[in-house]
């Protein structure tokens, strides 16, 4: 792509460009501020759930066990994983998921050593991506509409989906394919492939996003460095899922989600290929994948479908929509910000590429109504999603009985010891025990904080959990603390 053709898609001349740098500066001022505000929400949001005990175990205390070990100069040891999975107290998050980006965060718990610092690094990383929306946007359809679609993206459903649970390697990921798209677009490759590398760093499955950067740039034209891109993701796939994984004492099968069509890749391909039919209609055979398609492609207006971007999200979208595994399709978790910033520039780019087609690149009103169209669709859809929490009272105080009981009750699990936690109470105790899952089976660990009066993963039950404590009773356990179902043990 060259500077020729950008200026040609953009309706940008030189003069254009030189006569919009002295105002740059009030630019950056201006959509610094929304970056701000943005992360400033996000913070909030894990914050406060960490602070009343909606986080997890699983997730947020395996990556801080993994990021506190970086910032200390060790492997990532993942020791509530490793017990989980019975391989150790050892186990390292890469032999989990392939995901050294995290050694990046390594600074943040310099500055403060707990699971804050991982909620507020996620929060700035998913806001970082925001300039360069804005830069792609801007170069494309305006400044105006380059506002209206960085406030969409900060307030889009996937984004809220993504921050109000937990932690997650998601984090990385709109920056990254920001920077890919932008960068190249404004036909800067180095910084854009630097921003592809990076993908392979965050997750064992990116591979297949690279892979899809190279189909997109084939279909472009950019043949060359296509073939070259789509060659680097599908190594790196097969490295990381075939070879380092198990190397680091890993099982490539643990998150094998196609059973249904074979216990390895090349007898799904084959499943596929012999029924071509079905496998057209599998992404969309159930509603929860019907549901999540139109919600992925409506903050767009569907104009998404109009550009060949589309096609650097479809390998991810299909590794969801074709697995069996019905968290994977449902629009509730996080798996959605992994292609959100590909989808919202593909829709950028659909309409500059429509408008084109009709004669009308020039509009100005048009590519203002379409970006406000979208801003408006992303409010509306905050509501029906996370950040609906942060104007609502009754979220910034939580359950207070249970609040005050679980305070109390990890309060009475001292420092430097290994403790068996239920789900919701692990991350207040993270940053000064060894914190493993309270599972139905005992880790025999000399303390055990369990909950009975509510579900918790893994049990289900309450019951089961009280089932539990009856059982760690008779084994020698006794019991110094229980109040509101939280039930404190310790083993002399």
């Amino acid at each position: 792509m060259t500077g020729d053709t950008l200026a040609g898609e953009s309706g940008t001349t030189a003069t254009t460009t030189s006569r919009w740098k002295p105002h740059l500066r009030g630019h950056r001022l201006r959509v610094g501020l929304i970056a701000l505000l943005a992360a400033a929400a996000y913070s909030v949001l894990g914050l406060v759930k960490l602070a009343t005990f909606r986080a997890s175990v699983f997730d947020l205390v395996i990556f801080d066990q993994a990021v506190r070990n970086y910032a200390r100069f060790r492997p990532p040891y993942v020791p509530v994983v490793g017990s989980f999975h019975d391989r150790g107290l050892d186990y390292v998050q890469l032999a989990d998921h392939f995901s050294p980006a995290y050694a990046l965060l390594a600074p943040f718990y310099w500055i403060h050593d707990g699971p804050e610092s991982l909620v507020v690094a996620q929060a700035l990383l998913f806001a970082a991506a925001i300039p360069f929306i804005w830069l792609f946007t801007r170069r494309t359809l305006g400044a105006g509409p380059a506002y209206l679609v960085a406030v969409a993206y900060a307030l889009s459903w996937p984004v809220a989906q993504a921050v109000a649970f937990d932690v997650h390697e998601v984090m990385f990921v709109p920056l990254f394919t920001a920077v890919m798209i932008e960068r190249y677009h404004a036909d800067r490759p180095l910084p854009a492939f630097l921003a592809m590398f990076g993908l392979l760093l965050v997750k064992e499955d990116m591979g297949l996003m690279v892979i899809g950067f190279g189909l997109y740039l084939f279909v472009i034209g950019d043949r060359f460095r296509g073939v070259c891109c789509a060659a680097v993701g599908l190594g790196g796939a097969l490295i990381t899922r075939g070879a380092l994984i198990p190397l680091l004492g890993g099982d490539s099968n643990d998150f094998w989600a196609y059973g249904h069509l074979g216990p390895d890749v090349p007898s799904a391909i084959l499943a596929l290929l012999r029924d071509p039919v079905a496998a057209l209609l599998l992404p969309f055979s159930e509603e929860a994948k019907v549901d999540t398609l139109f919600l992925l492609v409506w903050p767009t207006l569907l104009l998404c479908l109009l550009s060949p971007l589309s096609i650097v999200a479809l390998p991810h979208v299909l590794e969801r929509m074709l697995s069996d595994r019905p968290l994977w399709w449902q629009a509730d978790f996080q798996y959605s910000a992994f292609t959100v910033v590909i989808l919202l520039c593909a829709g950028v780019d659909g309409l500059a590429r429509l408008l084109r087609r009709i004669g009308r690149s020039d509009d100005r009103s048009l590519r203002l109504a379409w970006s406000a169209a979208v801003c408006a669709v992303a409010l509306t859809l905050v509501p029906k999603f996370a950040l609906d929490q942060l104007y609502h009272p009754g979220f910034y105080k939580g359950d207070a009985v249970k609040i005050a009981a679980a305070r109390e009750a990890v309060a009475r699990v001292p420092s430097g010891v290994t403790v068996e936690a239920a789900n919701s109470t692990g991350p207040a105790l993270t940053s000064r025990a060894t914190v493993l899952l309270w599972t139905g089976r005992s880790r025999g660990a000399p303390w055990v904080v369990a909950d009975t009066a509510r579900w918790e993963f893994p049990f289900g039950s309450a019951e089961e959990q009280a089932a539990q404590v009856g059982r760690l009773l008779q084994e020698g356990y006794t019991k110094v603390f229980e109040r509101d179902g939280y039930v404190v043990l310790h083993r002399p």
